[in-house]
This record gives structure tokens, C-alpha cells and sequence, in this order.
């Protein structure tokens, strides 16, 4: 029994939307989600891959269909029918994919902003300040600096408005990142940071353009020469992921990378005292406090750095304009 073309169309139809919907969740592509906004980023990838999935069966399944349908019979020399535009068939498939659009571009702008990106107490950068004399006197006046966009991601709309708990200034140059915790001088070249607790990255470049991606967070900024950058998140999963370099930055560009290491909060105190009581004792050397006379000891320093040893060199090569920015 032959069933009518409608009843065939509906389940088709059926089948397209549930693999569809079934594989838009359990893909795979994804990394754990390790941070508050990991999950945001997800929804939207998974909502991008569903549409992906039905758009390929549907366009496959009418190429095979047309194959076996529309082939040419053995012996058929004739020409096919002569058929011009069809007017409603192309505004159908002209709609449809402004319609995904805009619905992924409302998605996604919600996502950028539930996430911080649109934070309006980060959405200016006052610039830096200078100071001019008063005409007429021997007085000096400080002059505000001109206004700018603030770059990255502040704090989500739905947090109340207040500073991060954690701080830490990220420092990126040919091919190393080096992580400055100003509330305690504690300086390291791996990312330590607590669970459950606002953390705020304040990235800056040395030399070129480097850009911090955190695929376990989702979350990626450029680090831009002469300009501050911002990464606001909440990690929740312990555990130790990788930090790496996502923009193009030299020859040594795939060997920029490190660790974020996710602590529970008490561990997570435990280490920087740890490193607090290092630093006092004299042993929490930085890469700018080590001469270049003395490759062993800063081998010895940057070993679990995962820092080359032609960053090294480069890092020796620098280390009177380090002397500036640590």
C-alpha cells in the first residue's frame, strides 16, 4: 500500500525534528563546561546544531530523492521540461534563512549580554590622565583622559553591581603569560583561581597582539599592545585546564600555553599563602627578577611553566622592559 504524499511529507517531517533536536544535545563537540558562562555559550551551540542538522537531512534527502526520481530512464533522449522561477518557492527559501538568522542573532546578542559583554559600568574606559599648569598660575590641574569602549567581558546584568573577589593582571609577550595578583604581589606563570567566586582577568600585550582562550570557560579576549582588555567569570568546576594562545603571535605562537587550575576555595587560600610566605622568604622569584647570567636557575624557575626554552631566551633578551610592567 502506497501512502499519500501528505502522510509520507508528515513523517519525514517527524523523524527530520527528532534526530535533529536528539543530536543538537548530544553532539559531543564541546569541551566540559567549567565556568558560570560555559553552559550560556553551550545553549546557543547546541541550538546552532540542531538547525545544522535538519538543514543537512532536509538538502541531502531531496538531492537523493531528486537522483532516483528524476534520473534519466534508459533510452530517453528528450529534453526535460522547460520550468522557469518559481516566485513563492524563492521567497520560501529566501525567508527561511533570514528567519534563522535573526533568531540566532537575538539568541546570541542575549548570550554576549548575560555574560557581561554588554556591562555598562565596564562600558567606558576613562583613558589616562594628564596634568596641564593653570593659566596664570603656578598650579597644576589634572586633565581627564578622552573616553574609550571598554574591551571584554565585565559583570553579568544579572549579578549584583560589585567588584570581582578575585583580581589578577594577565601579562602576555613572546610566548609565555605571566599572572600578577596585585592584592597580595603574588606573581605566577600558571592561572590559580577559586570555585565559585568572581574572577576578573585585566589582560594586556608586551609586544604583539595575544589573545587568552579558555575553551573549558568559553571564553576568549585579545590581549592588545597599549590597551587593557577584560575577562569576567565564574569558574565552578575544579580541575586544571588548558590557557592557551589564540592569535597568531610569532614563530613560537603554538607553544604559548599553560594552566588554569580551578581550587576549591580553601585550597585555593592554601596556595597563595603558599606563595605569599614564598615571596617573603625570597624564593618567589619572577622572570624579571632572575638575570640573564643564570640560565640554570631560571630553567629551574619556569620548569613547570610550560615555557620553552626559546621563550626563555626571549624572556632574557626583555627583561629591562619587564622590569617595567612587573
Amino acid at each position: 500500500m502506497k501512502l499519500p504524499t501528505s502522510i509520507t511529507t508528515l513523517i519525514a517531517g517527524i523523524l527530520v525534528t527528532l534526530i535533529s533536536l536528539w543530536y543538537g544535545q548530544h553532539h559531543g563537540w564541546m569541551p566540559e563546561a567549567a565556568s558560570r558562562e560555559a553552559p550560556l555559550v553551550d545553549d546557543l551551540f547546541n541550538m546552532m546544531m540542531t538547525i545544522a542538522t535538519a538543514l543537512f537531512l532536509l538538502i541531502q534527502g531531496a538531492l537523493i530523492i531528486a537522483i532516483f526520481r528524476f534520473r534519466q530512464k534508459p533510452g530517453d533522449n528528450t529534453d526535460g521540461p522547460p520550468l522557469e522561477g518559481d516566485i513563492g518557492l524563492e521567497i520560501v527559501w529566501t525567508a527561511i534563512p533570514v528567519v534563522i538568522v535573526m533568531v540566532l542573532s537575538i539568541y546570541s546578542f542575549e548570550v554576549y549580554n548575560e555574560m557581561g559583554g554588554l556591562d555598562p559600568a565596564a562600558s567606558r574606559d576613562p583613558g589616562p590622565q594628564k596634568t596641564a599648569v593653570v593659566p596664570g598660575t603656578a598650579m597644576a590641574a589634572t586633565l581627564p583622559g578622552q573616553d574609550k569602549i571598554a574591551l571584554g567581558v565585565g559583570a553579568s546584568p544579572s549579578q549584583p553591581a560589585s567588584d570581582a573577589i578575585v583580581n589578577v593582571d594577565v601579562l602576555g609577550l613572546q610566548y609565555a603569560w605571566i599572572f600578577t595578583y596585585p592584592d597580595s604581589g603574588v606573581v605566577s606563570g600558571e592561572l590559580h583561581v577559586p570555585t565559585g567566586q568572581d574572577v576578573k582577568l585585566k589582560i594586556s600585550a608586551q609586544d604583539v597582539i595575544h589573545a587568552v582562550w579558555i575553551p573549558q570557560f568559553r571564553l576568549k579576549q585579545d590581549a592588545i599592545p597599549g590597551r587593557d582588555t577584560q575577562l569576567r567569570f565564574k569558574p565552578e568546576v575544579p580541575g586544571t585546564y588548558p590557557l592557551v594562545c589564540a592569535e597568531l603571535c610569532g614563530s613560537y605562537h603554538g607553544a604559548m600555553r599553560t594552566q588554569v587550575i580551578v581550587h576549591p576555595p580553601e585550597e585555593y587560600d592554601e596556595w597563595l599563602q603558599s606563595q605569599i610566605a614564598a615571596k617573603e622568604r625570597g624564593d618567589g622569584l619572577t622572570v624579571a627578577q632572575i638575570t640573564a647570567n643564570n640560565d640554570n636557575r631560571l630553567a629551574r624557575q619556569t620548569q613547570d611553566w610550560n615555557i620553552s626554552p626559546e621563550a626563555i631566551a626571549a624572556l632574557q633578551q626583555m627583561q629591562p622592559e619587564m622590569h617595567h610592567h612587573l
